[in-house]
């Protein structure tokens, strides 16, 4: 009896990415095969790990390998190997649906890009290579047994809207994927995909370094004209790793970060490291020259590799990398481990913790120097990884010092170029003891923030933090080379000096004329703020609001309340602007009598407008709109 076949549809998206690849959305086509074949490679480390773990598993492990057949009269590619395998419902979660988040956002990036390139580059980030296989197959038929089960699986796709999907009884252990190529498009290409050495050209090219076995079955002329037929192994097998760094050209190592990282462009850097002595281990990290769209998504991969004396031991070793660098691509192989380590045993490791120490002491220095000799290529690391870089400035206090000089912030000093710290230091006018920084959701709110105002007008640098993370890294941190860093937005602001003789007596007196003025709206307000006073930070508006210096700010009040958190309600603090029009008139009215009522409306008016100036939302946007409808109606 045959087993009964499925025919199923694709995700929506996993459609459409096949649509892209169908129709040839770059020109290179050639790395169908390496895709082909890194995932091969992957199921090979698999099984050998599975069968070091669990010992009841029955597999021979004494011949792992890669097999590459090619048939040029039925026109047809098929790469195989004798890894773990598949299971059915691994097939349809692998190959039916795309796995991972943010699909949406690609599709509209290469809807987006003009670029061949760029959408290559894309595609490399969402780990989606075995769709490559359809820019060169008309039918793709893939066959897999997963270790230790006794049936096999079936699929099979012309890259359209389905699938087919069946059980098969005598499938070898592994996985095989079969192209049925389409015509060969000579004219242009001068090449067949089922030639022996362009297969032969791929192979060298882009999967030199896989460490498994590349077998071809290859003919060749022997005696009496008849042809024999022998198989030759394509691939050197030489870990880069374990090379010199004279050994290995450039474009091995971009190669061999495109294997390891599922990434379609070259790497920004490559580090290469050996440490010998009493604990062992070669490194090969990469830092890419993008960032991947899932870099601060909870489920993202994180970067590095493990091996233990060249055997695989696992993906994404979080011991080895803090989270901060997980953007941080590579490899490191550890001589003195057990190969039947766990990532529970390796978090408590002192060998590892030092390792780790080292790699993040490396990587770290190594972009201190890029910041120093290489402004844009640096330039191009920040813009894509300098979020996640500050998120260690929470949790690294050893290396706090060299992340502090590494940041790179808008200022305004110059609307185009960023500043450093070190940078901003040496440009602080004489006498100014503080780091004076602004937070909020974008360069364009912040800047037109009346918080800024007197520092514009007197010629202060501000720095102009936008991400979420500056929110707590600022507060945590506190200072930079022994100077604090100063939120404009928080506590007083005194940029004449507070013991300035001449220009006391002239507060003194503002203090006094709007003393009872300051008292009544504070009264008026208490619902909202828990004080009122006047201001020294504003030179054209007529008030902002403003926290005390321990006061959560309102972008990181609103994080908490969104991640669940219960707060007490935060009351901040009203500044009135002693010379703005608005005020004075204000302080006269009541000192003529002026109805209490309009008072009141007129102060819940101010503070509406302060709210709205720094971002806020108000509490009810439909009666600040009628009260000031109300009050613009009475004045024509």
């Amino acid at each position: 009896m045959s087993n009964p076949t499925e025919t199923l549809e694709f995700q929506a998206e996993a459609r459409q990415l096949l649509q892209l690849m169908v129709h040839s959305i770059y020109s290179n086509k050639d790395i169908f095969l390496r895709e082909l074949i890194s995932n091969a490679s992957d199921a090979l480390d698999k099984l050998r790990l599975e069968s070091l773990v669990n010992k009841e598993l029955e597999v021979d492990t004494s011949d792992l390998h890669i097999t590459i057949e090619a048939d040029r009269e039925q026109r047809t590619l098929t790469v195989r190997d004798n890894g773990i395998g598949m299971s059915r419902d691994e097939v349809v979660a692998l190959i039916g649906t795309i796995a991972k988040s943010g699909t949406g956002e690609l599709l509209r990036k290469l809807k987006e890009s003009k670029d061949a390139g760029a959408s290559q580059e894309l595609i490399g980030q969402f780990g989606v290579g075995f769709y490559s296989t359809f820019m060169v197959a008309d039918r793709v038929v893939l066959v897999t047994r997963r270790a230790g089960q006794t049936e096999g699986v079936r699929w099979e796709s012309a890259g359209e809207g389905t699938y087919e999907i069946s059980a098969v009884a005598d499938a070898p252990q592994g996985t095989s994927v079969t192209l049925h190529l389409k015509p060969a498009d000579t004219e242009d290409n001068l090449f067949d995909y089922a030639d022996e050495w362009k297969i032969r050209e791929i192979v060298k090219q882009y999967s030199d370094f896989i460490a498994w076995p590349i077998r071809m079955s290859v003919e060749r002329p022997g005696e009496n004209d008849e042809t024999t037929t022998e198989v030759q192994t394509l691939n050197s097998m030489k870990a880069l790793w374990a090379r010199s760094r004279d050994e290995v050209a450039q474009d091995e190592y971009n190669e061999f970060y495109k294997h390891v990282a599922r990434d379609w462009a070259d790497p920004l850097e490559t580090i290469h490291m050996k440490a010998e002595g009493t604990f062992e281990y070669e490194a090969l990290l990469f830092i890419p020259s993008h960032a991947p769209a899932d870099l601060f998504m909870r489920e993202g991969r994180r970067g590095v590799q493990l091996y233990v004396k060249r055997v695989f031991i696992m993906d994404d070793c979080d011991a080895l990398m803090p989270d901060y660098l997980r953007f941080v691509k590579g490899v490191v192989d550890a001589h003195d481990l057990s190969l039947n380590i766990s990532r529970e045993i390796l978090q408590q490791d002192r060998q590892i913790r030092i390792v780790r120490r080292r790699l993040v002491k490396k990587v770290l220095t190594t972009i201190k120097e890029m910041q120093a000799k290489e402004p844009q290529r640096y330039r191009t690391l920040w813009t894509e990884f300098g979020r996640a870089i500050k998120e260690g400035l929470l949790d690294d206090v050893d290396n706090r010092e060299t992340l502090l000089d590494l940041i790179s912030v808008a200022s305004t000093h110059d609307p185009e170029e960023p500043t450093t710290l070190r940078g901003y230091v040496e440009r602080m006018k004489d006498g100014q003891s503080d780091i004076y920084y602004v937070t909020g959701e974008s360069r364009s709110m912040i800047e037109n923030s009346p918080h800024m105002e007197a520092f514009r007008a007197k010629g202060y640098e501000v720095l102009l933090l936008t991400d979420p993370v500056d929110e707590v890294w600022v507060e945590q941190v506190g200072q930079y080379d022994g100077k604090p860093l100063q939120s404009i937005a928080k506590g007083q602001v005194d940029l004449d000096g507070g013991d300035d003789a001449e220009q006391e007596p002239e507060r003194e007196q503002q203090r006094k004329d709007f003393a009872d003025l300051l008292s009544l709206l504070g009264e008026q307000l208490a619902g909202e703020v828990k004080e009122v006073r006047l201001s020294s930070r504003l030179t054209t508006s007529p008030a902002c609001i403003v926290g005390d210096d321990q006061d959560l700010t309102p972008t990181l009040e609103k994080l908490y309340r969104a991640m669940g958190q219960e707060l007490p309600q935060i009351k901040r603090i009203l500044e009135l602007n002693p010379g703005h029009p608005l005020v004075t008139g204000l302080r006269e009215a009541h000192s003529a009598g002026a109805d209490p009522a309009a008072l009141a409306e007129t102060a819940e008016l101010i503070y509406g407008m302060a709210l709205l100036a720094e971002g806020g939302e108000l509490k009810d946007p439909a009666r600040f709109t009628r009260l000031l409808a109300d009050r613009l109606a009475r004045t024509l």
